[in-house]
């Protein structure tokens, strides 16, 4: 397998791993800040770090409407919708509908760039999806999802997320996959920032420790880590292989939570989690092999 793709890889998983954990991190931080005012902080200071280490000429290459606009809504919009979506509904109706993302990825750069994903990697995005199914209906939260808004929030959120891992394809070439997201970091602190302030007021201070250490981990672990590697992977691979790795975020999320808070687990979560790495597998074979998508005719 070429080096590139063994490091994109690589990259993909990790940054999927390191997603995972951002779920039982904002449950803690949320014990301190409102939705919104986590996502600022998450974004900021996450922003302040990454600009710092960029060289300036790679952040000047970046620095253009495009970038901040796209980090603005693909970042920034989208965990802003998550955080309302989520106080609105259940963790299981969130986890199926954040589970969905590889597919619309899929469906998304078909219809945008003109080519598909071939069959075996539909079939395992398709099976990937399953497997969420399985860990979110396995680990369900002990009553009915308040569905309705919330729902459409999160659905929101996914489907911007979704249109930001096709459009980042472009955004990416040429330039520093580090500094583009440095620049997509300000711009999602940008719109989160004001958001926060308007609709929750001044942040109150923590109870605790523990909330100040769960944000700042969210940053480093959560944020940092995650969106740079995904970046970096992505520039060397298709924008739909790379969403197949998406689905990582909600097994760990799962896994986080029978380990750390103590939810129960069993046959429907094993089956889940063994299903998404397959599919996730099934989706990358054709770029490990080298095969080239085939473009849509018209």
């Amino acid at each position: 397998m070429n080096v590139n793709r063994t490091r994109a890889v690589v990259a993909l998983t990790v940054a999927g791993v390191a997603w995972g954990s951002s779920v039982p991190l904002s449950k803690v931080a949320l014990d301190w800040l409102a939705p919104g005012w986590l996502t600022a902080f998450r974004f900021s200071l996450a922003a302040v770090v990454a600009l710092a280490a960029v060289p300036r000429p790679a952040l000047r290459a970046a620095f253009t409407p495009g970038v901040l606009v796209a980090g603005a809504l693909g970042y920034g919009g989208c965990i802003l919708a998550q955080n309302a979506g989520l106080a609105r509904t259940s963790v299981t109706d969130t986890a199926l509908l954040i589970g969905a993302s590889p597919v619309f990825v899929a469906v998304m750069t078909a219809a945008w760039r003109r080519t598909v994903a071939r069959p075996v990697a539909w079939a395992g995005f398709v099976l990937s999806l399953a497997g969420v199914v399985l860990v979110a209906r396995g680990g369900a939260d002990g009553g009915p999802g308040r569905v309705g808004i919330g729902a459409a929030l999160v659905l929101a959120s996914v489907l911007l997320s979704a249109g930001m891992t096709v459009a980042q394809d472009g955004l990416l070439e040429n330039r520093d996959p580090v500094a583009v997201t440095a620049v997509q970091f300000l711009g999602a602190a940008i719109v989160a920032l004001p958001v926060a302030a308007v609709t929750e007021g001044a942040p109150n201070a923590p109870a605790g420790a523990a909330p100040v250490l769960a944000v700042a981990a969210l940053v480093v672990v959560g944020t940092l880590l995650p969106f740079t590697l995904f970046a970096y992977g992505q520039r060397r691979v298709p924008p739909e292989i790379a969403g197949a790795f998406l689905n990582l975020e909600p097994l760990v999320g799962a896994i986080a939570g029978v380990v750390v808070f103590g939810n129960p687990a069993g046959l429907p979560q094993l089956a889940g989690g063994a299903a998404i790495c397959v599919g996730i597998a099934m989706g990358s074979l054709p770029m490990l092999a080298g095969q080239r998508r085939p473009r849509l005719a018209g």
